[in-house]
């Protein structure tokens, strides 16, 4: 099959799917295609919002429709790291006492930490290796996760009462963080009819694991120009106002910038949405599509942001329209 076609059948592919869970998430396409790209570049997800916007049926509703088994680990103070990880049971078997490790809700495709930042910082951690290497520790053995595996994390940005905020180096396991909206007045609507009805939609499965993991390889193997990736670099090194080509803007509000993480984000998110998009070659646009749910959790503004009301989106804007004109 030529690679043209196949890259047709997998932007379709992938259409269908965000339709299908389209029908039971109403609004939100911006948020449903940020999440099948994080998805498809193989990354982790931190939502915030409210509560009662629909980011657990959300999770759920993707793991349906991508055929990926789901878990639910509701975050709160009292929760013990091996309550996520699993933990060594003692067995007794003929006579004889042995131990048994017993998995934990971590093991599984598609994981939602449900208010993750209602847990301590020692359970907090004990999904980083999980997020980072997709395997878990326990003692001096170490088990793979299934494939494809990735944790999708809720948090709310009102309540802070009895809240353990994400540390920096957790904050950059996340390929992207995306703000859920609170829907317009025709969507609010429309989510009546679906739910006080109790008229739910019959949900399909679309995708398929091996489909995500070839989708994947199909990405990882695309080509990127030159002045493309050099416009995503420069996007990431100007959130550092230490280095003495970047923007003044920069130096003003940003105490520290994007990392490498950040870089290598934007690269294969780029890539990915390039491909849904049913195009062969990643476009200056692709990269900053997918530079402010990249970015917008790597930037640490100082006091001079917040007393002004600037936002890490309001600097990813400016940075961005800095690069254009270096650009031209």
């Amino acid at each position: 099959m030529a690679l043209e076609q196949q890259y047709e059948e997998m932007a379709g592919l992938i259409s269908r799917a965000e339709n299908e869970i389209g029908k039971a998430i109403i609004g939100q396409k911006e948020v449903i295609r940020q999440v099948m790209l994080a998805i498809l570049a193989d990354g982790n997800v931190l939502l915030e919002g409210v509560p009662g916007l629909g980011k657990t049926e959300l999770v759920k509703t993707i793991a349906k429709v991508c055929d990926m088994d789901f878990s639910r680990i509701q975050f709160t103070p009292d929760l013990m790291p091996a309550d996520v990880t699993g933990t060594n049971l003692i067995i007794k078997e003929n006579d004889r006492n042995t131990f048994k490790f017993e998995q934990g809700p971590v093991f599984a495709n598609i994981v939602l930490a449900d208010e993750i930042n209602r847990a301590t910082p020692k359970t907090q951690s004990a999904l980083l290796e999980a997020m980072q290497e997709k395997t878990v520790t326990v003692g001096k053995t170490t088990y793979e996760l299934p494939k494809p595996y990735m944790v999708l994390a809720t948090q709310n940005p009102i309540e802070q009462e009895g809240t353990y905020p994400l540390p920096e180096a957790q904050l950059d396991r996340f390929l992207f963080k995306l703000v859920v909206e609170f829907p317009t007045k025709d969507e609010l609507k429309a989510i009546m009819d679906v739910t006080v009805s109790g008229k739910k939609p019959e949900l399909n499965t679309v995708l398929t694991k091996d489909d995500i993991l070839n989708i994947r390889s199909q990405i990882e193997a695309m080509p990127i120009a030159e002045a493309v990736m050099d416009y995503a670099m420069s996007l990431v090194v100007s959130t550092h106002g230490e280095v003495s080509t970047s923007p003044d803007i920069a130096r003003k509000y940003i105490v520290t910038g994007a990392s490498p993480r950040a870089a290598q984000t934007i690269v294969k998110t780029a890539k990915a949405r390039a491909l849904m998009e049913g195009r062969f070659n990643v476009a200056f646009e692709d990269v900053k599509y997918v530079a402010y749910p990249a970015l917008r959790h790597r930037i640490i503004t100082n006091f001079d942001a917040l007393s002004e009301g600037v936002s890490a989106d309001q600097l990813i804007t400016e940075l961005i329209k800095i690069a254009d004109e270096n650009l031209m």
